[in-house]
């Protein structure tokens, strides 16, 4: 199972087990601090009780060691064997327990620690899931009963002698909706993901005991399991919300010294560190605030694409050239990010339809030539209100909510009818008349996309849930056999754990940035860069989710984020200090790749065959009809349906390259 997972830890291997009490614990290590033997794992804590496999960075471990030292006063100190967090980390827990070292630490991470005395195991995930924790029941043939397994991606999981877990039908509905499948659930019947902020304990007496009949939703109890959250978004945001920042020059001054600490914790490593540079406002910032207190120049990477409209290197270039970093451009080839599609089955292990994946890969595969770490600008737009639906949603709704419901269905017909192309054409006088940072990008796109949501929905939040969603419904398009596709699966928060705070509700934007970090971003953004990055073995790093920054953010009041029809402007602020405004802005446009233009020319056989009529009948999960419908319009040039096409191409992927192993 750990060797399933090599990439991931190319460094070291070890394993431990108690056959008495049935458990066994695997790791493989990227050496990032304390490059020596002192940090091999499965690691022992001092007196023996407690064994511990541990995933990610606690940045705050030298800060826990002296904590340590200051309670530990008139008693003798056990001598620390290296300098490794891991070590760090468990000590804290013999000290203090698990959920109050959890409480205490700045970091990312998935831990497994095994109680040899009450033959209990404890599984936890960071508080935004920035690493990722599997787990669940292996059905293997011919056993009497199931075995409770876990790893840090479904392939260690799959690699459990005999695996047959079947494929979960309202997961691939889900993932059909979304384009990724969401916490808790996994692509396999009865696997799960372990949300983010939460931990889960399991007597090794009850290991076996029969799968929950749904996915398990903390706080919650199944036999000798528990789970219950340690940590909650939506108390941050109840305790923002009471207790709001009112003055700008405070807000500034305070965000700016909380995200240069992030940076600075974050970039302690003892092996080559850099950041990816886009040259938009998030990762700009990061590196602004990196090369501000480093001694010498950052490295940072971008990469560029031959297609026209889909490369951003001359931004990067221009902010890397102004702050004076080390920087370095990799340009791909259409053929070369194409081949990156045959191995995105294997690096994501379960069907996954964000086509940035692919630049993300080839940035990463980039940056690991020369580092193993590299700091991120993840998690600004949830933050700090950066995507066009926060500010666009209730603008369009404003303008549309008198209609009646079938006059917007006519509306957003009408829309449909003229083709992307149409509206790109239509587009450019006005944004000639336009300054840069207010252009139209994608016209065609966002007009198309916006006309498919018009027919289905009756409020503000009903327009969320539909700009989320790729199959408005899935359950036209999957087979459910014989049983009803979930109603659940028509609205995200139901995925929640938490309920929506109570941030008014007037402030649809808030409501959506919760939404957007409970669920895109560890299910989708991050998800992407950890697998993307570890494919390669480089480990990436988010500033922006240092929880005290994420705190903060949530204290800010909705006009210090939102302004003047552009978002993230506390950020901006912050960012303005170290690079002119006019390298800054423009319209935003995502980390994209002409996906839609290589299904109708290069990639059109590969996709003919994964949608062939009669392959999707005989496998049997999809309805062919709506699939070859959309296929075909988006073929004639006069729809761009990439999206819910790559939806379908992931899974069809996925599936072709699991064949052997996944049980239809």
């Amino acid at each position: 199972m750990a060797l399933a997972i090599k990439h991931r830890g190319p460094d070291d291997a070890g394993a431990w087990a108690d056959t008495s009490a049935g458990i066994a614990l695997g790791f493989r290590r990227l050496s990032i601090l304390d490059l020596s033997s002192a940090g091999h794992q499965p690691m022992h804590s001092s007196s023996g009780r407690f064994v511990m496999t541990f995933n990610g960075e606690i940045y705050n471990h030298t800060d826990l060691r002296d904590l340590l030292s200051a309670a530990q006063r008139g008693t003798p100190a056990q001598p620390w064997r290296g300098h490794s967090d891991s070590e760090t980390l468990l000590a804290c827990l013999e000290a203090w327990g698990l959920e109050d070292t959890l409480q205490k630490t700045v970091g990312m991470f998935a831990i497994a620690l095994w109680d040899t005395q009450t033959r209990t195991l404890h599984l936890a995930r960071d508080r935004f899931g920035e690493k990722p924790l599997y787990y669940g029941w292996a059905t293997s043939a011919g056993t009497a009963a199931p075995a409770f397994v876990f790893g840090s991606e479904l392939k260690a999981l799959r690699a459990y002698k005999g695996f047959s877990n079947l494929v979960s039908r309202e997961a691939l509905a889900l993932y059909m909706r979304f384009t990724y499948v969401p916490a808790p659930y996994s692509i396999f019947q009865n696997i799960y993901k372990l949300e983010p902020g939460c931990m889960l304990s399991i007597s090794s007496k009850n290991s076996e005991a029969v799968p929950p009949s749904a996915p398990l939703r903390p706080p919650a109890v199944h036999g000798g399991l528990r789970m219950h959250r340690w940590w909650s978004l939506a108390s941050v945001v109840e305790a923002g919300a009471q207790n709001q920042i009112s003055s700008e020059e405070e807000a500034l001054e305070t965000l700016e010294q909380r995200l240069k600490e992030a940076v600075r914790v974050q970039s302690l490593a003892d092996v080559p560190l850099g950041a990816f540079l886009s040259g938009g406002v998030d990762s700009s910032c990061i590196v602004a605030l990196m090369q501000a207190q480093a001694s010498s120049p950052v490295k940072t990477f971008t990469v560029g694409f031959e297609e026209t409209g889909f490369d951003e290197t001359p931004h990067a270039r221009a902010v890397a050239r102004h702050l004076g970093t080390d920087h370095n451009e990799f340009f791909v080839s259409a053929k070369q990010a194409q081949e990156v599609i045959a191995k995105l089955p294997a690096m994501y292990d379960e069907p996954f339809a964000d086509s940035s994946q692919i630049p993300t890969h080839l940035v990463c595969k980039a940056a690991r030539q020369q580092v193993t770490v590299a700091l991120s600008g993840d998690a600004g737009d949830e933050l700090f209100g950066g995507y066009n639906r926060y500010f666009w949603g209730p603008r369009i709704w404003s303008r549309l909510a008198w209609m009646p419901y079938p006059a917007r269905q006519a509306l957003g017909a009408v829309i449909k009818a003229v083709p992307t192309g149409g509206w790109d054409a239509l587009s450019r006088p006005v944004n000639a008349l336009l300054p840069a940072s207010k252009n139209f990008a994608r016209a065609g796109d966002r007009a198309h996309k916006l006309a498919a949501r018009l027919g289905g929905v009756h409020n503000l939040d009903d327009l969320y849930n539909s700009l989320v969603s790729e199959w408005q419904d899935p359950a036209q398009v999957v087979k459910g056999n014989g049983w009803e596709i979930g109603v659940n699966l028509q609205v995200p928060v139901s995925m929640l754990s938490d309920p929506l705070p109570a941030v008014g509700a007037e402030q649809h934007q808030l409501r959506m940035m919760y939404r957007d970090t409970m669920t895109y971003l560890p299910d989708d953004i991050l998800c992407k860069v950890d697998r993307a990055a570890m494919a390669t073995s480089l480990e990436t790093r988010v500033p922006f989710l240092d929880h005290r920054v994420a705190e903060l953010a949530w204290r800010l009041p909705l006009n210090m984020k939102i302004r003047g029809g552009q978002g993230k402007w506390a950020l901006r602020q912050v960012l303005y200090k170290h690079v002119p405004k006019e390298l800054i802005d423009r319209p935003k446009a995502g980390f994209a790749i002409p996906v839609g233009q290589w299904l109708r020319g290069p990639l059109r056989d590969w996709a003919e065959a994964l949608l062939d009529e009669k392959r999707l009948e005989v496998e049997g999960y999809f309805y062919p009809k709506p699939i070859r419908d959309k296929w075909l319009q988006h073929l004639s040039g006069r729809y761009d349906h990439t999206p819910s096409l790559w939806a379908v191409l992931m899974f069809q992927s996925w599936l072709e390259s699991s064949s052997q192993k996944v049980v239809h």
